[in-house]
Parts: C-alpha cells; structure tokens; sequence
C-alpha cells in the first residue's frame, strides 16, 4: 500500500493533452470561452498547489498516521477483502468531501482557502487546475480523519482522494452538454458542476458532490442546470485580475482586515460566519442573495397569475329554465 502512485501526478500528461484539445476545439466552437490569461491564472495557481503539496504534505502524512494508530477497527487489505474495502473506502472518502466542500462554502476560514478554485470568470478545463495554496493552513485534510480513525490505510485513503479529484477534472468544462439520464441521476457530470461554480442566485450553494451527485439529492442541495438562463461564472465580488499572489491570498486579507476593524464580540464570526457574513448588515451572503431572488420570483409569478386572471374573459353562465 505504501507505494501506490499519486493519481493526480500521474494524469498531468493527460491535464496537458485536453486542456490544449479544448482549446483548440473552442477556437471552432464560440460555445467554448477561454481567455489567455484566465488560463494561465489557472495553470500557474495549480503548479503551486503542487509545490504547497510537497511543502506541507510530510505534516498531513504524520497526523494521518498518528489517526491511524487509534484506529477503532482493523481492516485487512488482503485478496479476499479488496473487492469490498476499496468501493467502501471510495464512497466514505467520497462522503467526506461532500461536507467538506459543503463547509468549505458555508465557513468564511475553509472558503479563504476553496475560493482560488471559484475566483475564474471562465469555465473551462483549466478552471479544475485552479488549487488553493493554503489548504494545509485551512486545516481541510481535517475531514478525512475520520476514514483514518475508522482503520482505512492512509496510502490507501491518499490513492482514492486523488481519484477522486482526477474524476472532478473532467467535468469543468462547457464542450459537454448533457450525459445519459442514469448517469446524471447518479454522478456529477458538467451539467451540475456548471450549476455549482454558477454565480446566479437560483444557483448558490447547491451542487457540493466530488463524484456523486447522490449527496446532494440526499441532503437537500441539489440544483438541476436549467436552459431559461445562461451562466455567470467566477464570485460574487470578482477579482478583476490576474495576479497570482491576489488569488491565492485575498481572503484571508480580507480576514485580516476584518479581523483588526471589527468589534471584539464579533472577531470570531468573521471566521466561522459564511462569506459575506457581516456584524452590521452592510453585506450579504450568498443566503441573503438567493432568499431575495426567491422572494422576487415569488412576488413576479403573483403578479403574473393576479395580471392573468383579471385580463381572463368572465365565465359563462348556465341558460335559465
């Protein structure tokens, strides 16, 4: 087990080859938007999501196997286990995510680090390369512990997560409309991923899933891509640039300045508060925005059903006698 390959090192010759597939294919197909230096944004922030890995990854091993030696159970990988270990492990590594990508989206601290990924106003193959640097300081390994506690081998957990984000590369992209009806009722595909980096109001905070879409339709935050209105990509503040030290680090400035200005009662909840979260309402969050788009479909559909049944003719009355 010790020496399983990184999933995500092995497919770059394969990141390579697509992503210049794509966009060559977007030169033919207007569907398709690249911008040069987006792109490059986006490769450059995934190498030093490479190089953070290497930097930091020795400490995530060390807790990963200080978890592991209190584990509750012994799980075996032997021949005749295999077969069901690894599809169990899949899953719950799979599980995990949902909630830490949920939380990622909900916690102002996990989003400081999850933002680089969404901070592209494209969306494209290049947009799954864009990493966070700051995963290790965030403390996201934190949510696999739990598969490590369980007994799962850490190499074991470590081949199954990069799998797992090796599949989520694939679905960032505009060239792949929909997938068969089974298969979108089960994974996550284009169609829904698009809803999740979507910064339209119908479409916030919906669409969590890695690899099955199953947890979002269980736990109440799946979106289905509607035709009736076209995407807009990137934050709900977007950074209008391309500096790599500004993607990477803006939020937890942002924290920073928060952190020094606001009242010493409200200090710990611009940490643990969603983003946009602020202590005098002078902000909204991606909640408050998608409750006043509810409320103003609400009161549009009122008013069309109030305009349709006054201009409606007045019913025939029944003939006498």
């Amino acid at each position: 087990m010790e020496n399983l390959p990184s999933p995500t090192q092995w497919a770059i010759p394969f990141f390579i080859i697509t992503v210049a597939l794509e966009w060559w294919w977007s030169r033919k197909n207007t569907k398709i938007r690249y911008e040069t230096k987006d792109a490059f944004t986006s490769m450059a922030l995934g190498t030093g999501n490479v190089v953070s890995g290497f930097l930091t990854g020795g400490f995530v091993l060390a807790l990963s196997l200080w978890a592991y030696e209190h584990r509750f159970f012994d799980i075996e990988l032997s021949w005749q286990n295999l077969l069901w270990v690894v599809p169990v492990a899949f899953v719950l590594d799979d599980f995990a995510y949902y909630w830490f990508h949920r939380t990622a989206h909900r916690v102002r601290w996990f989003w400081a680090s999850h933002v680089i990924h969404h901070s592209s106003e494209h969306y494209n193959l290049t947009t799954a390369l864009r990493q966070t640097w700051t995963g290790f300081f965030a403390l996201s390994f934190i949510f696999s512990l739990p598969l490590f506690f369980l007994g799962f081998p850490p190499a074991l957990v470590f081949f199954l997560s990069g799998l797992n984000l090796v599949y989520q590369y694939w679905i960032h992209t505009e060239a792949i409309d929909r997938m068969p009806r089974w298969f979108e009722a089960v994974m996550n595909t284009p169609s829904h991923h698009r809803v999740h980096h979507a910064t339209n109001p119908r479409y916030l905070d919906s669409n969590y899933a890695g690899v099955f879409i199953i947890w979002d339709k269980m736990f109440g935050t799946y979106e289905p891509e509607t035709d009736a209105e076209n995407i807009q990509y990137g934050i709900i503040k977007n950074l209008n640039s391309f500096n790599l030290l500004w993607a990477a680090f803006h939020e937890w400035i942002g924290i920073a300045k928060d952190l020094w200005s606001a009242p010493w009662r409200h200090k710990i909840n611009y940490l643990i508060k969603p983003p946009g979260w602020s202590h005098d309402g002078s902000r909204e969050s991606s909640e408050t925005i998608k409750a006043r788009w509810a409320e103003q479909e609400k009161e549009a559909w009122q008013n069309m059903t109030s305009s349709s049944s006054a201009a409606a003719p007045p019913a025939a009355q029944p003939r006498d006698g």
